[in-house]
């Protein structure tokens, strides 16, 4: 069985499962130095697609597409696309479906043909299960939903039956609400517009993670989540806080209702507030209907890269093992919902890896640039005696916003000053952490707690003494997101990653998403070139030098 996942709104993509095997997951941001959180645009980018990996839509069993919010003209939901060269409304199912969440809507469209779709809660609910280690072992799981436009939602999948239940709703707010609040204060203030905008929804998808980083520069005041608590009540009815009203509210009476706090204050107490409640109620949820072992769960959504959140609940241990995919945000819909038609098959496990995304090619280099052989471990000697960054391009593209390795900018972290010289080449604001990548077998004497996280999905503070020497990767508030990777991998990344450990004694390395200001990775070496933000480019064995 052959399935072929579609997100067609933003973080648009296209992936295909063939039995029970993830081959490829492709976002559109990754293709041709795409837009961050670009859409579908156009069906015939399926088809084009598909023939990248040697498939064409008649090899595809069946084609699935994610549910969506918007609407058409007759209120049905559905999402504007391009078909033909004509604008056609592709209906879908809806967000999210009462009152469960694996209802199978059949449609047909031109430039399509038939076609199921699952809501869009259904994708992160069921994806990110499947894709999760107990899903592989046949392990039942508790899955924590929270996404832009849903309140946080826990289920329960029962591995044995495939029975997927909701356990509760856990708070009134959305998963946009954070980002939302942020959006009301600098650095993340933007004139009022039509939020249903691309501008509008591009600013808004991109607050939340710098936030999450700018809110290190502000203190949590815990006194002021009494006052949260009461605007969330008075706002209920608002649908918190996919709008801002809460946001709204605190800034228009900030010297009344808080006063004395900086905007990195605000929003390092306003994201530390939700945390402290969702964990709360999570918490309370799970010990009162299911009092007895430790349990696992899952977490999904756009909520789930949160770092701060993730550690929270983590450190309850309350949890045997808590996974979560490197995709969990609408960068695995695609995926997520294809998995929705294979559980219904029977399936629950999904077979997959990170490096699924698209092949690296090298295009035509502009003037000026030289290339040479050049294997891994000659690499890690240049990373340790030049002191320079460098941008690493190997095989298939990683899969989501946060796993990283075979797109990425190594540098030495030895000096602060490489931080602010990474921040600035990018064209990042100085508050924003430089991540490091570890050997996970060296990650726990560099980091506490050091566990395994290969998908920089939980926060790690530095153990005595590492700070200094790897002053680079060390976020304003002494934390660092790591992320681990196996020495056992043969993968590109590891074996320069070991050579350097071996030259210098050091375990880590810098490691930020090569790319452009505002889009997908580097498709090709060409890209990073003519962008020529640092001298030297690594691709499959050549080194290129500007």
């Amino acid at each position: 069985m052959r399935i072929c996942g579609i997100k067609a709104s933003h973080d648009g993509g296209v992936a295909v499962i063939e039995d029970g095997r993830l081959l490829f997951s492709y976002e559109i941001e990754k293709l041709g130095n795409g837009e961050r959180y670009s859409s579908l645009g156009d069906l015939d980018r399926v088809t084009e697609i598909l023939a990248m990996e040697g498939l064409s839509p008649a090899g595809i069993d069946q084609f699935v597409v994610d549910g969506w919010y918007t609407t058409d003209a007759a209120g049905d939901p559905a999402v504007a696309v391009d078909a033909g060269g004509r604008p056609v409304q592709l209906r879908v199912a809806p967000y999210v479906e009462h009152p469960g969440p694996l209802q199978r809507h059949p449609f047909h469209t031109p430039g399509l043909g038939n076609y199921v779709s699952y809501s869009h809660v259904a994708n992160h609910l069921i994806g990110t299960y499947c894709a999760s280690p107990f899903a592989a072992r046949g392990e039942d799981a508790f899955v924590l939903v929270w996404d832009g436009i849903i309140h946080p939602r826990l289920y329960r999948v029962r591995a044995a039956t495939q029975e997927v239940s909701l356990v509760e709703v856990l708070l009134p707010v959305f998963g946009g609400s954070f980002a939302a609040f942020c959006a009301r204060f600098e650095p993340y203030l933007r004139p009022t517009e039509d939020m249903a905008s691309e501008r509008a929804i591009r600013h808004h998808l991109s607050v939340a993670g710098k936030a999450m980083a700018y809110a290190a520069k502000g203190r949590v005041e815990t006194g002021a989540f009494a006052v949260f608590d009461d605007l969330v009540t008075e706002y209920r009815d608002h649908s918190v806080d996919r709008v801002g009203v809460l946001g709204d509210k605190v800034a228009a009476n900030r010297d009344e209702l808080l006063p004395g706090l900086t905007n990195a204050d605000l929003i390092a107490t306003y994201q530390a507030y939700l945390g402290d409640r969702l964990l709360v109620r999570l918490v309370s949820a799970i010990r009162s209907r299911f009092p007895d072992g430790r349990h696992n769960l899952v977490m999904g959504g756009g909520c789930a890269l949160n770092i701060k959140w993730n550690t929270a609940i983590r450190a309850t241990g309350m949890f045997r093992e808590v996974f979560i995919p490197p995709f969990p945000n609408d960068a695995g819909a695609a995926i997520g919902t294809a998995a929705c038609e294979m559980f219904r098959g029977g399936r629950t496990a999904l077979e997959w890896d990170v490096y699924r995304g698209p092949r690296i090619t090298t295009g035509e280099l502009p003037a000026g640039w030289t290339a040479r052989p050049c294997d891994e471990r000659e690499l890690a000697a240049l990373l340790h005696a030049e002191d320079e960054p460098v941008v690493v391009l190997s095989g298939r593209a990683e899969l989501g916003p946060r796993a990283l390795g075979n797109r990425s900018i190594l540098a030495a972290a030895t000096s602060t000053r490489m931080k602010d010289r990474l921040n600035d080449i990018k064209n990042r604001a100085g508050y924003r952490p430089v991540a490091p990548i570890c050997l996970a077998d060296r990650a726990p004497e560099v980091f506490e707690p050091g566990t395994p996280d290969p998908y920089m999905l939980f926060e790690h503070r530095m153990r005595p003494g590492w700070a200094e020497r790897v002053p680079a990767i060390v976020h304003l508030d002494g934390t660092a997101r790591l992320q681990t990777i196996e020495s056992t991998q043969d993968t590109t990344t590891v074996r320069i990653l070991r050579a350097y450990a071996e030259i210098s004694g050091i375990p880590v390395l810098c490691n930020t998403s090569a790319n452009l200001e505002g889009r997908g990775f580097f498709p090709d070496v060409e890209s990073a070139a003519r962008w020529g933000g640092t001298r030297y480019i690594w691709s499959e064995g050549t080194l290129y030098t500007r």
